[in-house]
């Protein structure tokens, strides 16, 4: 039996793809500074879409991280801290109360510690387990993708999910990552610029801007509470474990987890605290999807109309 031919440079095709794509651009204008980035992404979108069906299948099933990407990004035009009051000290004392540790006759919180303590193994380490915290999500949803669509949408709705739990607690906790307080302490200074903080030393070791480039982008310093980093990896190994990708796999997913939960409290990018709300988010996300979002009906229905078009 012959498959249809696909049309991809239908009339519609065509008008759906220049649509968004000038929307996007105008609404990016109009919220936010223009960036290259912007370009890229459209230009990534379009030729996946007019490239092949399998490519236009594949661009439309990870439009929702595209749209995830986008409204992070638009968060630089709605910064938390016009909305509630930043917390700086109060955070810091709590982090200090319930983790501190005795150094050399002060107590410190573990970043204090790990600031006075690092090492050159250490250093690298850190910013390769960081280095994770997208390309794994993004790489484990390419192979569901390929092997499992109806797991590939649940993954891919659960990681938005959690990340929009992430994104109201930052409006309703605006909260300073550690490398803040060490160079601000208590004092609020609106409008601040990402610091790649502890990450500076791969950057140095390596001769790179890797993670320079990366945190000058940032949408908001004050969103360090919860860890999003933290929530990626539980997302992942709860998936991998569901899609029984074998105990190997799932092995790399923990110590994954564990390097980059690790990882952000070395580097001075989060407290403990953030850590454990980002583990507390990600399970959360999971069971919001699972046993409410899955027993809906026309949830039901928006996820099979979705997993027909890709």
């Amino acid at each position: 039996m012959n498959k249809k031919k696909v049309n991809l440079f239908s009339r519609n095709s065509i008008l759906i793809a220049l649509l968004l794509s000038i929307a996007y651009l105008l609404l990016s204008y109009f919220l936010i500074p223009f960036r290259t980035d912007q370009l890229i992404l459209i230009a990534v979108f379009n030729t996946c879409f007019f490239l092949s069906p399998v490519a236009r299948k594949f661009i439309i099933g990870f439009s929702i991280f595209i749209v995830y990407w986008i409204l992070f990004d638009y968060m630089k035009a709605f910064p938390n801290y016009n909305f509630n009051s930043v917390h700086i000290q109060d955070l810091y004392n709590a982090e200090k109360t319930f983790f501190g540790s005795l150094h050399q006759g002060a107590i410190l919180t573990p970043n204090e510690y790990w600031l006075q303590n690092g090492s050159t193994t250490l250093d690298i380490l850190s910013g390769i387990f960081y280095l994770c915290w997208i390309p794994v999500p993004l790489a484990f949803a390419a192979f569901l993708f390929f092997k499992h669509k109806d797991l590939f949408l649940h993954f891919s709705f659960t990681f938005v999910l959690v990340n929009m739990i992430g994104f109201v607690i930052y409006y309703v906790y605006p909260a300073a990552p550690p490398w803040y307080y060490q160079l601000h302490g208590n004092n609020f200074i609106s409008g601040t610029l990402g610091n790649t903080a502890g990450l500076h030393k791969f950057d140095d070791y390596f001769n790179s801007g890797i993670f320079h480039s990366i945190y000058e982008k940032s949408s908001n310093v004050f969103a360090a509470m919860p860890s999003l980093h933290s929530s990626y990896p539980v997302i992942v190994l709860y998936y991998g474990i569901k899609q029984k990708v074998g105990w190997v796999m799932n092995l790399v997913f923990a110590i994954v987890a564990i390097g980059i939960w690790f990882a952000a409290i070395y580097t001075s990018h989060h407290y403990v605290l953030d850590v454990l709300a980002g583990i507390a988010s990600a399970i959360t996300g999971i069971f919001i999807f699972e046993k409410i979002l899955l027993s809906n009906k026309g949830f039901n229905k928006f996820l099979n109309f979705y997993k027909v078009n890709i």
